[in-house]
This record gives C-alpha cells, sequence and structure tokens, in this order.
C-alpha cells in the first residue's frame, strides 16, 4: 500500500489477501527510516515486534479465519502510553530512568486484538504539558506541510507521523487541546471523546479530571473503526467501567437530516486569523449552519482550566520537583512550580465554576446537536516562535494556542476536528457534540469529508 493509504483501505486489502500485513508493515518501516529524520516523529520504532505482529495476522488469514476490522493496519501511539518492553517516557528526561513497561496499555492491547499492527511511540511535548510539538529533550516534531513549523502538541509526534505518511493512524491524549491542535495544524482527522468513554489504563497521567485519549487518522471512517475497536468498560480506570459500547462507525452512511448545528460566536471568533474564520465559514455553510450562539463564559472557563491544569499537574510532579528539578524543560518545571502555589480557595472556585459551567452549556444542547467552533486561532505557527498576536495584542504563543479548545474539554465534551485545506497549510474547525454522542460529530464530520469540503491534504514533501 502507498504511503497516504487510509488505515480502512489497509484492512479491505490485507483481508482477502490482495497484499500481506507483513508487505504492509515492511513499507511502514522503510517510509520511517526514510522520513522519520525530517519528521522527527518516532523515539522508538518497535521493528521486530510489528514484523511479528504482522507474520500473525498474515497467518490468521492463511489459515482462512476472519481477520478483525483493522487487519494489517500500522499505528503508532504518543510516548505516554505503556508498550510491553519500552519505558513510558511522557516527553521527559527523568522517565528515561523508568524501567520498561511490563505490558501494553488496553488501548493498544485493543486496536491490536482489532488486527492493527504497533509500530512504535511517538514524539510529544515533556508530560504533556505542551500545546507546540517542541520538545526539549528529544527535539521538534515538524510537520510535515512545512518542517519548519510546529505540529502543535502536546501530540505532536502523533500528528506529524500520519499527515506525513508514516502510519495511517495515531493514539494521541488531549487534556486541554494536545489531539486537535496537531490535527488542525498538521491537517488531520482528530477524535476527543466524551471524558471517561475510552480507557486511560496504563499511561502516564497529566491532569486526571481533564485527560482524554483517542485516534488521529486521514478520514472520518478511519477515526469510526478505531474508536469502535477501543470502546468499552475497563475497572483499570474508575472513569471508564459502566458505559457499554456505541458503535461509530455504521452510524456514517446516515447523514445529517434533521440535525441542528449552530457556530459559537463571540469569545470563540475574537482572536481568529482570517484563515480560522475562513475555514469555520465554509464549514458552517456547507452545513447550513447559520445560527450564531454565545458559550457562556467561555472566557472564564479557560481561565478555571488553567487553574485546575496547572494545580493538578503540580501535585503529580511534586517529588520531581523536588528532586531533579534541573531535568525538566524549564518552560515546564516553571509553570508546574507556580501551580504548586495556587491557593487552594482558588482551586475550590475553579471547580465550582466547572459544575456551573457544564450545567450551562449542557442547556445548549437541547436546542442544538453539534456546535461548530474554530480548533486553533491560526495555522501551524515557525519553529521557535514565542508570540502570536490576539485581539490586537501581542502574547505568549505557547500559552494561548489552545484557547478554543481549553473551555471544551475543560467539561469533557467529545470533539472531531476536521480539517479545511486551505493553501499554504491547513487548518481545523471543531465539532462539539453533547456528552456521550460521537456519532452526532463523526455523522456530521463524514458529511463535509464526502461532500470534500473537509479534507486530509498530502504534503509536499
Amino acid at each position: 500500500m502507498e504511503a497516504f493509504s487510509t488505515a480502512a483501505e489497509i484492512a479491505e486489502a490485507v483481508s482477502p489477501g490482495r497484499t500481506s500485513a507483513i508487505a504492509v508493515t515492511e513499507a511502514a518501516i522503510a517510509r520511517i527510516e526514510k522520513h522519520d529524520g525530517a519528521l522527527n516523529a518516532f523515539t522508538t520504532v518497535t521493528k521486530e515486534r510489528a514484523r511479528a505482529k504482522a507474520r500473525a495476522v498474515d497467518a490468521v488469514r492463511a489459515a482462512g479465519q476472519p481477520l478483525g476490522p483493522l487487519a494489517g493496519v500500522p499505528f503508532a501511539v504518543k510516548n505516554l502510553f505503556d508498550v510491553a518492553g519500552v519505558p513510558t517516557l511522557s516527553g521527559s528526561k527523568i522517565n528515561r530512568d523508568r524501567a520498561p513497561a511490563s505490558s501494553d496499555s488496553p488501548l493498544i492491547e485493543r486496536l491490536e486484538a482489532a488486527g492493527a499492527i504497533l509500530l512504535g511511540a511517538l514524539n510529544m511535548g515533556e508530560y504533556a504539558y505542551d500545546f507546540t510539538g517542541e520538545n526539549v529533550h528529544d527535539g521538534p516534531s515538524r510537520n510535515p506541510h512545512d518542517t519548519g513549523r510546529m505540529t502543535g502538541g502536546s501530540s505532536g509526534g502523533s500528528g506529524g507521523s500520519v499527515a506525513g505518511g508514516l502510519v495511517p493512524l495515531s493514539l494521541g491524549s488531549d487534556t486541554n487541546g494536545s489531539i486537535r491542535v496537531p490535527s488542525s495544524f498538521c491537517g488531520l482527522f482528530g477524535l476527543k471523546p466524551t471524558y471517561g468513554r475510552l480507557t486511560r489504563a496504563r499511561t502516564f497521567p497529566f491532569v486526571a479530571s481533564l485527560d482524554h485519549l483517542g485516534p488521529l487518522a486521514r478520514s472520518t471512517r478511519d477515526l469510526a473503526l478505531a474508536y469502535d475497536a477501543m470502546q468499552g468498560p475497563d475497572a483499570e480506570d474508575p472513569v471508564c467501567t459502566t458505559r457499554a459500547p456505541e458503535p461509530a462507525v455504521p452510524t456514517l452512511g446516515s447523514g445529517i437530516g434533521g440535525l441542528r448545528i449552530a457556530v459559537a460566536g463571540g469569545y470563540f471568533e475574537r482572536g481568529a486569523s482570517a484563515e480560522a474564520l475562513s475555514a469555520l465559514a465554509t464549514v458552517a455553510k456547507a452545513l447550513d449552519a447559520n445560527e450564531r450562539i454565545e458559550i457562556p463564559e467561555a472566557a472564564r472557563a479557560r481561565a478555571a482550566a488553567f487553574i485546575i491544569t496547572t494545580s493538578e499537574g503540580a501535585a503529580l510532579h511534586l517529588d520531581r520537583l523536588r528532586t531533579r528539578a534541573g531535568d525538566f524543560d524549564p518552560a515546564t518545571r516553571d509553570r508546574l512550580i507556580s501551580g504548586a502555589m495556587i491557593p487552594a480557595s482558588l482551586v475550590t472556585k475553579a471547580q465550582k465554576f466547572r459544575r456551573w459551567y457544564r450545567e450551562e452549556v449542557l442547556k445548549l444542547f437541547e436546542r442544538y446537536d453539534a456546535i461548530l467552533a474554530p480548533a486553533t486561532p491560526m495555522v501551524a505557527p515557525r519553529l521557535g516562535q514565542q508570540t502570536m498576536m490576539l485581539e490586537g495584542a501581542e502574547v505568549p504563543l505557547r500559552a494561548n494556542i489552545g484557547i478554543y479548545t481549553q473551555p471544551i474539554s475543560f467539561i469533557g465534551l467529545p470533539v472531531a476536528c476536521v480539517p479545511v485545506p486551505l493553501q499554504p497549510l491547513p487548518i481545523g474547525v471543531q465539532i462539539i457534540a453533547a456528552p456521550w454522542r460521537e456519532d452526532i460529530a463523526l455523522r456530521i464530520a463524514h458529511h463535509l469529508e464526502a461532500a470534500q469540503v473537509v479534507k486530509s491534504p498530502r504534503p509536499p514533501l
């Protein structure tokens, strides 16, 4: 299969034997060896493991047994997922001293049970506290559309590896936007499921009350295939123990007739670049989404998300800050130290506001099935860029890339990010749905993709 084949195309070729899983795997390994030097997406490539799994998939087919829906599909994971035999780095220097993981993350196990083939672990921002994809220990992930630009973070390698055609599918994490930002900057489809939908067991945490895991891919169908394979309760994750799987793939062909779709105005348009507004307008027009609404207190929600993020993150890392402060990225270290000094009274206020804000936003879904918003305020910035313009003022870039994602992940809503293929760089739009309605977000994304309003553009490499 060629570099930009989708996961669905690969599985549909491997299952009947038009190609073999080992041939697909060897081609992916060759692409990584040829191109990853420029993209810096991988931190570990699990070649022999991948070859063994591919041969096992081919043996099942040769025996005449049915294969899974992701048969022969190469994938890779952000290096905060446990991979058996590999230290779980979480983008840090300190974690290099950890013993290798003794077992895989359940999401890896579930994808492999569906026939997918793990090819390795991916670069990321240190401890997932990052929006840029720039890692001081492993070097920056580089955007395949322009290697002088950011992939976005913290799932930078997850974005770069798929956009660059190294693998058709990757997994990332999203606490404040770390799936949606790389999807936007790299021109990919990304899914941040409802908080608690996919198990986070055997992954290195950042902020337990905000952390989500999900897939990045080059098509909506690939997102749905991966999402369906990973669903299911898991007693290892206390917030993912009760809800039964709800298939997404069968809904993709059901259209969007009758769905009520609005556009988030006000806060979600202020500060947006011309490209971000153009992309939003293009998607809204294609969906006949003519009504603009105000999400109440979105700016305050972002402020509360900052407080909870940095205080919970600091609590997780207190021992490391005491004993190995010099081994952190200074920017990460300083934010965590600041978080450790936030008064408990402010954290309590932020959590109280969070409950109120969730109730207010959920009222909107009594009237609408989905809400559109920009994913990022701009296209991918240049590597090393320190500032950005926001409402006429120059502000720090790193902290403000997530201005449109933080108020959404703050209350755990499901979001499909779709790529609008502007020239010369793509940019994403968020399709936000009510809790547990990933199917609606994916239906809308699939409709837009079928109409060729959104697509994952091939980079000029």
